[in-house]
């Protein structure tokens, strides 16, 4: 095994936390290697948003097809919610059968992670979503406070050039956003109007897409298709923000294609060194002083659970046997139909605008965990003419043709995000069986959505058809939800930050309650997930708070 040069901090993990947590050392002359399992995308090359077959293409991703994860047993499907099984007026049923079905982790692996497929959102935690425990005895309260957080946030979003509206009344702001919030598109004005119909709000969301030329990036062309890859780099993604800011230092090095296999712990609650294949599948090693893991809240369980040996006999940092634990992943419900009016509908950002009237933990009845409304014709993937010949038209012909050209634009869909709330049964572990290319246990996905869950997705559902209706679609023709399919893009939990080392595996600043140089930066640390808002901006806000506490140990001398 060859050892590599050596740096003073090792990221695992290029994404939202170990972007940002690379730029706040960077910056500060803290010497970072980030070693990324992915490629380094190259936007011009690689989004194929250009080409002929732009429709056909989701994220470039030259991975996609390698088994990651496996799926633990899902659970039966009961004819109690039935009215939450996902459909298409022309197939039917998405899952016909009786037990729920896995679909997909939407994670990336590459220079930037699952930012460079992300839709922009850059929301801010509601305060009142950090005290669940000790305000209705529901997973667990924060060991920090939205004011210790706020200043991050900023910092955060000066650096992604977050576009947002002059007033955000839910969550206070010490300054206004950098950009101002995006024109909301003629197809969203719809909602807007059905929602004032039903007494509700509905204003411009917070997003990480320019809404003007900033930082020698151009402003949105407003072609919606941000989950494909933006190649004009007003997404602010990591790789064009936080890793390019981080690279410019000369303190930061991007090692892609490189697969950290484990971390070796001492005998001094010490990590030792990082043991990883590289791009052309040499094994090395590399001593840093300090490790942050940032790998999701999937693949950063995996790898500590990897990171078994002699002085971590339960995995590295379980020793509260929390690691895997706390699972949260995406409540998610989308309904789709087609409006009266010519829309374009195809063209905006994906999220231009926003119902936060039911964020609050407290805002559903009858339970605990609130959810947000959004536009959701984009990540329905409805832009383009194959998705509406093949689920929104039926027939053949000349008549489809015909009824194709009307009705294309036409597509109206909402969809909605709930809180998820850990549960016993949702959990991260190593699959006993099966093994990925190296030979190393798959991370394996166990997940269950209890009633408390599906009563709030029922609410979901009916609030989204009633909005729908509101805002002038008579008949839907699709919806689709968590409760028959496992697809999830935000989930956490699973090294859950906390004061008690028996109840959380790190501190309120990342760092491992024990291993004194280990620190997570990732979703994983979150103990909740703000009723349905775009997890990105918290991450990246922890992140920098994370790396401003290595910061401060390297200049003590501490790490």
């Amino acid at each position: 095994m060859k050892s590599a040069p050596q740096h003073d901090v090792v990221v695992i993990g290029s994404g939202a936390g170990g972007g940002a947590v690379a730029w706040a050392l960077a910056q500060h002359g803290v010497s970072v290697l980030v070693l990324e399992a992915g490629p380094q995308f190259d936007p011009l090359r690689d989004y194929l948003l250009h080409t002929q077959e732009w429709e056909q293409q989701y994220f470039p991703d030259p991975a996609a097809e390698q088994q990651r994860y496996t799926f633990g047993p899902l659970q039966e499907l009961s004819d109690r919610w039935k009215s939450l099984r996902s459909w298409n007026h022309l197939s039917g049923l998405a899952n016909p059968a009786n037990r729920r079905v896995s679909g997909k982790y939407w994670h990336v692996r590459g220079v930037g992670g699952t930012t460079l497929h992300y839709t922009g959102s850059a929301h801010r935690m509601l305060p009142a979503s950090m005290n669940l425990a000790s305000r209705f005895d529901q997973g667990s309260d924060w060991p920090i406070s939205y004011e210790e957080l706020e200043p991050y946030y900023c910092q955060a979003e000066r650096v992604i050039g977050v576009a947002g509206p002059l007033a955000d009344p839910l969550h206070p702001r010490s300054e206004p956003y950098p950009l101002p919030a995006h024109p909301i598109s003629y197809a969203s004005t719809k909602f807007a109007a059905g929602c004032r119909k039903l007494g509700l709000n509905w204003d411009a969301n917070s997003v990480g897409i320019l809404s003007q030329p900033y930082d020698g990036r151009p402003g949105c062309n407003y072609c919606a298709n941000c989950s494909r890859g933006c190649p004009r780099l007003d997404k602010g993604s990591v790789d064009v923000t936080f890793l390019k800011k981080a690279r410019a230092t000369g303190k930061c090095t991007i090692q892609s294609g490189c697969h950290v296999t484990r971390l070796e712990a001492g005998a001094d609650d010490r990590i030792e060194r990082v043991e990883y294949v590289d791009q052309q599948g040499q094994s090395r090693s590399v001593a840093p002083k300090a490790v942050v893991v940032s790998c999701g809240a999937v693949e950063t369980p995996r790898l500590l659970l990897l990171s078994e040996n002699q002085h971590a006999r339960n995995g590295l940092a379980n020793e509260s046997g929390q690691v895997g634990r706390n699972f949260m992943e995406t409540l998610f419900w989308g309904a789709s139909g087609l409006h009266p009016e010519p829309l374009a509908s195809y063209r905006g950002i994906p999220a231009d605008s926003i119902c936060w009237d039911f964020n609050a933990p407290d805002a559903i009845p009858n339970v605990v965990g609130g959810c947000v409304f959004s536009p959701g014709t984009a990540e329905a993937d409805l832009l383009g003419p194959i998705s509406y010949a093949t689920r929104v038209v039926p027939g053949w012909g000349r008549e489809h043709k015909a009824e194709l050209r009307r009705v294309f634009g036409r597509a109206l869909a909402i969809k909605a995000i709930g809180e998820s709330l850990p549960n016993e049964k949702s959990f991260i572990a190593l699959d006993p069986q099966l093994r990925d290319r190296l030979g190393q246990p798959l991370a394996q996905i166990n997940s269950f959505l209890p009633d408390s869950e599906l009563t709030r997705l029922q609410f979901m559902a009916q609030k989204a058809r009633e909005i729908l209706n509101a805002s002038g679609v008579q008949q839907i023709f699709e919806e689709s939800g968590s409760y028959d399919t496992f697809s999830s893009t935000h989930v956490a939990g699973t090294c859950r930050m906390g004061d008690d080392p028996e109840k959380s595996v790190v501190d309120s600043f990342g760092g491992s309650h024990r291993w004194r140089n280990l620190f997570v930066a990732d979703a994983s640390v979150l103990p909740s997930i703000g009723g349905g808002i775009g997890p990105s901006l918290t991450i990246e806000a922890l992140a920098l708070r994370t790396g401003e506490r290595l910061q401060d140990q390297a200049n003590r001398q501490k790490l």
